[in-house]
């Protein structure tokens, strides 16, 4: 479960809160992942336990999924804020 230290903080990261965003913050954890994957190559437990979180946390849509966005899911309230979104 060693290998389980280095993927558990992608879970965590949360999603930005400017939907302008979305798509690099996308892009930067799936090339985080492969390049992860290929480089030290977790065990299988690992990586399972991994995978299953992953598809509980998407497909619950709590919002911190970072591959796509919900259409469920409502925006935070300090999106629609002009002065932390900027201009």
């Amino acid at each position: 479960m060693y290998c389980l230290q280095w993927l558990l903080p992608v879970l965590l990261i949360p999603k930005p809160l400017n939907p302008a965003l979305w798509f690099n913050h996308s892009m930067f954890m799936g090339f985080y992942l492969l390049s992860f994957l290929l480089e030290r190559k977790p065990c299988t437990i690992c990586a399972l336990v991994f995978l299953a979180a992953l598809f509980l946390i998407c497909y619950s849509c709590w919002g911190n999924c970072f591959l796509y966005h919900c259409q469920d899911a409502a925006l935070p309230d300090a999106a629609h804020d002009p002065g932390i979104v900027g201009t």
